[in-house]
């Protein structure tokens, strides 16, 4: 196992260590729901330095992300972040990431931390166009700082404004006493706040900075327990759970980042453009429990009868809404808004109804 520039510092504040994705990582600090309940309701910080971190250099930079990610990265500005994802040849995603453009010239890929390995082989295998590539995760930490008061707690560490960048950009400034930190208005956690990268050598004088800072708003550090229930209440894609190498993001409910526009001519764009024109035999739904129960990964969906419709990809019981909550593939006749599901819960058919995601705004 790995460990982060900030292990120690997990450990010195209580962290519970746990493998993920190679990396000793923080599952919890004081408990998942109470950290859940301080992203919502203020400001907390995520360790999320294991992410990994790709540049896209010179002359053939757009044509190479514009042909290896499905949304249109021509509509990108400099300064502007985009979400997208990489399809592979099967039908199938390679893993779901963010674009950064600094420049025609110059992108910046981030990409999950369990793909890191497989997404660094993907890129170099499918760069015709002859890109400079350049990973750079083993050099870069990160900072999630989430909440409806991070922008206002972190405009403590840089005289740059920040409380007023719109949503899913990006500036380079000095940040904390550190030059060339990269803040972007990003996050997995669906309450609003900021992103930072940096060197590993600045990142314990850069994570107690953020701490001091944000003392003010009660700030706490946050584990991946609630990083998941965040994402899920937001109606936010894991992948590995809700996409794979077997899923089209047009399955996925991920249209929106799947632009069939001229000069768009991403991998395998015919596949999913048939599947969008003919529609999709499953679709990925959020339901809620109507009954008492927790829904949970690889669980079956069934109709009335008991017969399977489906499989839930994510699930919980979710911290705002004190009910079970959940992501599911189902038949694409019960995927309508209020169609009424049930979960097979140990034997159990638990009722349930499609709704409309974001869980919780």
């Amino acid at each position: 196992m790995k460990d982060t520039a900030l292990s120690a510092m997990h450990v010195k504040f209580g962290g519970k260590m746990v493998p993920f994705a190679g990396y000793n990582m923080p599952v919890q600090f004081e408990g998942i729901n109470v950290e859940h309940l301080t992203v919502r309701q203020g400001v907390g910080v995520f360790d999320v330095s294991h992410m990994g971190e790709f540049w896209v250099l010179g002359p053939n930079a757009f044509q190479t992300v514009q042909y290896l990610t499905s949304n249109d990265v021509a509509v990108l500005f400099d300064g502007k972040v985009q979400y997208s994802c990489f399809p592979n040849f099967d039908g199938g995603i390679v893993d779901d990431l963010l674009v950064y453009r600094f420049n025609q010239e110059k992108f910046l890929l981030v990409v999950n931390a369990a793909n890191i390995d497989k997404d660094w082989a993907w890129v170099n295998a499918n760069n015709k166009f002859g890109a400079e590539l350049i990973n750079a995760s083993d050099h870069t930490s990160q900072l999630a700082i989430q909440g409806p008061l991070a922008l206002k707690a972190m405009q403590k560490l840089t005289e740059t404004t920040i409380e007023d960048m719109e949503y899913y950009t990006f500036k380079e400034l000095s940040f904390a006493g550190v030059d060339d930190v990269l803040l972007s208005t990003t996050g997995y956690t669906g309450s609003g706040g900021c992103e930072i990268y940096f060197k590993h050598a600045d990142a314990v004088k850069i994570y107690e900075a953020v701490l001091e800072a944000g003392a003010d708003f009660e700030i706490k550090p946050i584990g991946l327990g609630a990083r998941d229930t965040l994402r899920l209440e937001s109606g936010f894609c894991l992948y590995g759970n809700d996409i794979n190498d077997s899923t089209s993001p047009i399955e996925a409910g991920l249209g929106w980042i799947t632009k069939f526009v001229q000069g768009n001519d991403f991998i395998n764009r015919e596949y999913h453009e048939n599947i969008k024109n003919n529609g999709p035999k499953k679709m990925l739904k959020g339901f809620k429990l109507l009954e008492k129960g927790v829904p949970r990964h690889d669980y079956e969906v069934c109709d009335k009868d008991g017969q399977p419709i489906g499989h839930v990809t994510s699930g919980t019981m979710s911290p705002m809404l004190h009910v079970g909550i959940g992501m599911a593939y189902v038949n694409s006749d019960f995927a309508k808004m209020g169609t009424e599901i049930f979960i097979k819960i140990r034997e159990k058919l638990v009722k349930a109804q499609i709704v409309k995601m974001p869980f919780f705004k």
